[in-house]
């Protein structure tokens, strides 16, 4: 079906669609819906901005039956400011039928006004996994046990926030016939054990983001050189003049070291990222939506999830660890048809990481902010890494090409044993740097292994 008046929907749905503007289903809604209405389980892999959340959203409009007094769906999403920006979308379900109660349970709220608030049992909960388990399985007041369908949206991000414990305890307490849809960007291979767990021949849909490698967004290189990242942003900003502009940190304590410095310079910014005080997340929340400010600071994490309207350019403090965040970043910009800047902060470090990049087709220019004005920078070429063989084959020759050095009785002799000391010198070096590897594989299995002990599954 190509749009959405094709669909056979109740009444209320279609006010849903009407009040959202509502007309041609996206890719990931058109493959979704179908399904998700029919009551099967599923794995949506896509990335943000490709309306991943109302393709969830509309089916639970079609689904819920608000003559049924009990809770019918939970959405569990892993940070408040996730929760609360769906939260803000489903609004506009209660406004298309005032009889359907959609309730948000997230951490930073009074407990008792909490608990007050479920008097009334709603008919959708959405939430961060860990305030819905406090409130259904340890104070009772949240009536899950009925509910037939749940949501786990930015799933490979609750697994690595470590809240998988506690969707499992949600979840091991609902029907068995639990209907899941589980929305993330990937699927690491930690999550697949809980999904085999809940899903009963799940249907994967896959959603292919070309953000990577899109015209309307122009990389750049920025080289920091003898200066940090927050140094060399600070120079950088005032290269341009953004209509929206998002600086991404790779820790919390870089995002706030960087927005202090972009305050100390005269800059308002909005602040994002998990060292923020409710009060303040809430107040950034805010500021976010209503576009308050051109420059915005966060991390990847608090990012996650969150669209920014009118973005034009992002800055990039070095590259993410997980290299597919640096995507995120960067196709936060470029977005309906529009154009866009990245700016990649870089230092030496970064080179193979650039190459990775350069390899899977984006383009970079180099370009440095100097005294005033651009200037374009030789292109950057990453010089080629020896190998073992290589790097031996070169230190030997070194001891060979000694020029002007008169030759004395028995050079011969002295020259092999000095290379034989070179080999087996270097041959020491590769073995300690086999041991090693194989003892932090064996870490890495350790800590799996401690980890799926505590999973209990």
């Amino acid at each position: 079906m190509n749009k959405y008046q094709d669909y056979q929907f109740k009444s209320t749905t279609r006010t849903f669609l009407q009040l959202n503007h509502f007309t041609v289903p996206t890719p990931i809604q058109k493959e979704v819906i179908p399904t998700a209405c029919k009551g099967k389980d599923l794995i949506a892999i896509s990335d943000t901005g490709t309306g991943k959340t109302h393709a969830f959203l509309i089916p639970l409009m079609e689904k819920i039956n608000t003559d049924i007094d009990t809770v019918q769906a939970v959405i569990t999403a892993p940070t408040r400011e996730l929760a609360q920006q769906l939260f803000n979308r489903a609004k506009v379900m209660m406004e298309a039928d005032p009889s359907l109660r959609v309730r948000l349970v997230i951490g930073g709220q009074e407990k008792s006004r909490a608990l007050e608030s479920l008097n009334t049992q709603p008919h959708v909960v959405i939430g961060t996994p860990g305030r819905i388990k406090d409130l259904f399985v340890d104070e009772g007041a949240l009536r899950l046990e009925n509910a037939r369908v749940m949501v786990v949206d930015e799933a490979d991000m609750t697994l690595e926030f470590g809240f998988l414990d506690d969707v499992d305890a949600i979840a091991g307490r609902m029907p068995a016939d639990l209907q899941m849809m589980a929305f993330s960007a990937t699927i690491p291979q930690g999550l697949r054990p809980f999904l085999k767990k809940y899903m009963k021949n799940p249907q994967t849909i896959q959603i292919k983001s070309e953000t990577a490698v899109s015209p309307k967004i122009e990389h750049v290189l920025v080289p920091c050189r003898h200066q940090s990242y927050e140094e060399a942003c600070l120079q950088l900003v005032d290269g341009f003049i953004p209509y929206v502009c998002l600086v991404f940190a790779n820790t919390r304590e870089e995002a706030a070291s960087c927005a202090a410095a972009l305050r100390s310079k005269g800059i308002s910014v909005v602040e994002l990222h998990g060292g923020l005080e409710p009060r303040q997340r809430r107040q950034a929340m805010r500021q976010l939506e209503n576009l308050e400010q051109s420059f915005v600071v966060a991390t990847d994490i608090a990012a996650r999830g969150i669209d920014v309207d009118g973005v034009t350019h992002v800055i990039s403090l070095g590259f993410p660890t997980e290299k597919d965040f640096f995507i995120h970043r960067a196709g936060r910009t470029g977005r309906a048809g529009r154009e866009g800047t990245c700016f990649a902060l870089y230092k030496d470090s970064d080179m193979n990481t650039v190459q990775y990049f350069k390899e899977r087709g984006i383009h970079f220019e180099h370009r440095v902010f100097k005294n005033g004005q651009w200037q374009n920078l030789k292109p950057l070429t990453q010089t080629k890494k020896m190998t073992k063989s290589e790097q031996i084959e070169k230190d030997i020759a070194k001891s060979l090409m000694r020029k002007k050095e008169k030759v004395k009785p028995g050079y011969k002799k002295k020259r092999n044993e000095e290379i034989q000391k070179i080999k087996r010198k270097q041959r020491r070096a590769m073995i300690d740097a086999e041991i090693q590897k194989i003892r932090k594989e064996k870490y890495k299995q350790a800590q799996r292994a401690k980890r799926e002990d505590n999973s209990e599954w």
